[in-house]
């Protein structure tokens, strides 16, 4: 094989391979959930720490800055924690499919959103929904 029907072969296969669907509805195949829950369990667990300035400031939004600095601390902690948990559970059961384990599945998804785990919202904290969420689960 020539170097000229190399070069062809490989930009043909470039552009075999770089074609999406063609189709609009988004395919879950076992792979894209699976390279996405890797993704969130990576992203959570080190990136979990952003929970407390994410708390600090919607709260200090919402109330005052005394109730922010106070109670977001507080809150956020426990959510950082809580995120990175969460991250470190994703990662181990990444093979296994299952809904997610925490929305917004990133911290910094619609950061103005509290953050619920398993789907469940809990009351009493101040809660405020981003302008992508209208508080009901998907």
């Amino acid at each position: 094989m020539n170097n000229k029907h190399l070069f062809s072969l490989c930009v043909l296969a470039g552009a075999l391979l770089s074609a999406g669907p063609s189709h609009a509805e988004e395919q879950h195949t076992y792979l894209s959930g699976f390279t996405s829950k890797v993704n969130q369990g990576f992203f959570n667990t080190t990136t979990g720490w952003i929970e407390i300035p994410k708390n600090v400031v919607n709260i200090s939004h919402d109330q005052n800055i005394f109730v922010g600095f106070t109670w977001g601390l507080l809150r956020g902690t426990a959510h950082a924690v809580s995120r990175t948990v969460v991250g470190v559970a994703e990662l181990i059961t990444s093979p296994i499919p299952t809904d997610d384990y925490i929305s917004p599945p990133y911290v910094w998804d619609r950061f103005s959103e509290d953050t619920r785990y398993f789907g469940v919202h809990y009351p009493g904290f101040w809660t405020t929904y981003g302008p992508l969420d209208d508080g009901d689960d998907d």
